[in-house]
């Protein structure tokens, strides 16, 4: 859904009515108003059959205003305070935002000091006044943002080794600020992060604004284009920003830890010509820039945050990793700007449009360039696939994560798996149609959110056939189908001594 401007202030509602709606009702309903106001806050959410209690229905928030004041330390909770501006779906006199591991020091609504609890991981919050449905609101929290966990429960922030990145995958953005934490709610985001001076701050999108002030700086950052919450970056350490062109013009900024620049640049100087590689495959870029954050910390992934994606430094500097093995991970977090980031899944479920997307232009890409074949890596994983829809469930109906653990649902199944099934439609539809299939896909999508069934109709549209039947067993099959065009290929038994698994540069 495309979200209108972050407005400069709320527009007054109309309360008087409001009042009087009340004041009629009140001789008739006294009892049932007595109950409701004394009901206990309990936790909501949209109903996602991964993460019941993400997002919170009653609302579609068009903006988000995050100011993240940083000591220094990142050890020491964040001063913040997040701004969120709603248009509401229904009558509400709660509203649910999904917030934990902060202290909440107060909340308004419109300008008006409001109540405010907490139930699960959600802050409840009672304004003074019934929201009607209809109407635009805004929504202001002064709060704590902690960059230091419990290991049963993993946040958003990274604690690098000067500063600090983010995080927010799957189900964690949360953590570090109110949110609707959910993908099918994007929203505009503005991003004010004051440090001590000597540091630097960067945020996705541009910068529009830099203010130096009693020994810190503050840096402003906005994007014209929705984003969901899990894609939001803030980088905070000793970095260096550097700048240069890609296609048709486009700003690419890169940032690096400043004693690493050197050794980093051959790497950097790639992206330019992995974007045009891109748009030959799929289309025009659909942000307003992109780069590569390299981040001083050991995560375990890499992650497609929105314009700026985030990568372990390691992974560039480590010598066991081959040159052709980077710069393919490095073409799968750029995919993801368009798929997963501009085309944002529906639910949790639709992740395999995501991941099996990244996945496929990684693979494309190694074969186009380091002559790894697409068939071979297809082959393989074919052998593969029952087992890993025995192990995580099939591409498009993962198994639930455990609780606690923000990258549970990035299995195998949603990664090579997903990517298997684009290829059976390759070779089921033909090239000419696939390709056809992945333009008109961004293009129709951009920037909004889109679901499997979604996949299904326009690939049905644009073959000139009715896929259901062909989809369903390839995304929801226990067994994995017959390959069109290859039928000798088969499962294949797991390895006794399986090889030890390579970096887990996937991103998540």
């Amino acid at each position: 859904m495309l979200h209108t401007p972050h407005p400069p202030t709320p527009r007054p509602r109309a309360r008087s009515r409001r009042r009087l709606r009340a004041a009629a009702l009140l001789a008739s309903a006294v009892s049932v108003g007595l109950v409701a106001a004394s009901a206990p806050p309990t936790p909501l959410g949209v109903g996602d059959s991964l993460f019941p209690q993400l997002g919170n229905p009653g609302y579609d928030v068009t903006a988000y205003d995050l100011s993240f004041t940083y000591s220094g330390s990142n050890s020491a909770p964040l001063k913040a305070v997040t701004t969120i501006d709603a248009r509401t779906t229904a009558d509400l006199d709660r509203l649910n935002l999904d917030f934990a591991h902060g202290k909440v020091d107060s909340v308004e609504v419109d300008g008006e000091p409001a109540a405010f609890a907490t139930a699960g991981e959600d802050l409840v919050v009672t304004p003074e006044d019934e929201l009607d449905e209809g109407e635009r609101t805004r929504i202001t929290v002064r709060h704590s943002s902690d960059p230091v966990y419990p290991e049963d429960r993993q946040g958003g922030w990274v604690r690098t080794a000067d500063g600090l990145a983010m995080a927010n995958q799957a189900d964690v953005a949360h953590l570090v600020f109110p949110c609707n934490d959910h993908p099918s709610d994007k929203a505009l985001f503005t991003f004010r992060v004051t440090a001590p001076d000597g540091l630097t701050a960067v945020a996705n999108g541009l910068p529009t604004g830099v203010e130096r002030s009693g020994g810190s700086t503050t840096w402003t950052y906005r994007s014209p284009h929705p984003m969901a919450t899990e894609l939001a970056q803030v980088s905070i350490g000793r970095s260096t920003v550097l700048h240069r062109t890609g296609p048709h013009g486009l700003p690419v900024r890169d940032v690096v830890p400043t004693r690493h620049r050197t050794a980093l640049e051959p790497w950097l100087e790639k992206t330019p010509g992995q974007i045009a590689w891109m748009e030959e495959k799929v289309g025009r870029y659909p942000f307003e820039t992109y780069g590569l954050l390299m981040a001083d910390a050991t995560t375990g992934f890499e992650l497609e945050t929105q314009t700026l994606s985030l990568f372990e430094r390691e992974l560039f500097t480590e010598p066991a990793y081959p040159e052709w093995y980077v710069e393919s991970i490095m073409v799968h977090e750029l995919a993801h700007q368009w798929f997963g980031n501009s085309v944002s899944p529906g639910t949790w479920s639709d992740l395999w449009l995501n991941e099996g997307h990244a996945t496929w232009y990684e693979a494309l890409y190694a074969e186009e360039t380091a002559d790894k074949t697409m068939a071979a890596r297809m082959k393989a994983a074919y052998g593969a696939s029952d087992r890993w829809r025995t192990a995580g469930g099939p591409p498009a109906a993962p198994k639930p994560p455990k609780n606690g653990s923000k990258t549970g649902i990035f299995r195998s199944n949603v990664y090579d798996g997903a990517a298997l099934v684009l290829y059976a439609l390759r070779q089921e539809i033909g090239h000419a149609a696939f390709d056809r299939v992945e333009r008109a896909w961004v293009a129709r999508n951009q920037d909004g959110t889109a679901s499997t069934a979604d996949f299904v109709r326009l690939a049905s549209e644009i073959s000139g056939r009715d896929l259901g039947g062909f989809f369903q067993a390839w995304l929801y099959g226990e067994k994995t189908p017959p390959m069109p065009g290859h039928p000798d290929w088969k499962q294949t038994p797991a390895a006794k001594s399986p090889a030890k698994a390579s970096h887990t540069a996937h991103g998540e």
